[in-house]
């Protein structure tokens, strides 16, 4: 799965928003947000090799955001939304995951039992794979879209859709093999892309 798509609640949406004027709607990122990166950990890696994609996202003190999941429909609307790059230089595998300390709140007035939201420091991973035929030199990523949800203690702010990249060595070296739980991903995904149909 090259990333998620969620079925926004626009009625939860609407209940956890308050009217927010323009310009306040323009400047929320810039006050909430005190960074947002990606990453490839390790930064060097040889064909085949499994590597780690963090998308970290920095915020001020007052302001939360969610996972890419919520367990409880009720507030399926209340999430983040990544979307990956097509298999190329690097093949994505596996599910992005949402980090594990997250807190959790009930909201009655919307019918959620279990709304999970993070503070501070929030840092999502994904697993790729090197393609087994990819060329020596520095690759760089940038994710189709990366759509990040803020809110305060009383306001929820507009989606803001942020260009996020990631940069990785690929090393001139003999390759490896892949990983038994990626192998399989990474057979169909290379397939695909030397099927000329």
């Amino acid at each position: 799965m090259a990333g998620r798509w969620v079925t926004v609640s626009l009625g939860a949406i609407m209940a956890m928003m308050v009217a927010v004027p323009t310009t306040s709607a323009q400047k929320w990122y810039e006050k909430a947000v005190k960074k947002v990166e990606g990453r490839f950990s390790p930064a060097e890696a040889v064909p085949g090799q499994t590597v780690t994609f963090t998308l970290t996202v920095e915020l001020h003190e007052g302001y939360h955001t969610y996972p890419l999941v919520q367990p409880d429909p009720a507030a399926a609307g209340m999430t983040n939304f990544i979307r990956f790059p097509a298999p190329d230089k690097l093949i994505f595998v596996g599910e992005p995951l949402d980090p594990k300390d997250f807190a959790r709140k009930a909201e009655p007035a919307l019918g959620i039992q279990e709304l999970r939201y993070y503070t501070g420091k929030v840092v999502y991973t994904r697993k790729a794979v090197v393609a087994p035929q990819a060329p020596p030199g520095k690759t760089t990523i940038q994710l189709p879209n990366f759509s990040l949800s803020v809110c305060d203690s009383t306001t929820c702010f507009p989606p803001k859709k942020l260009t996020v990249e990631a940069t990785l060595k690929i090393l001139d070296g003999p390759a490896v093999a892949v990983e038994p739980a990626y192998a399989e991903e990474v057979r169909k995904a290379t397939s695909q892309r030397s099927d000329p149909r």
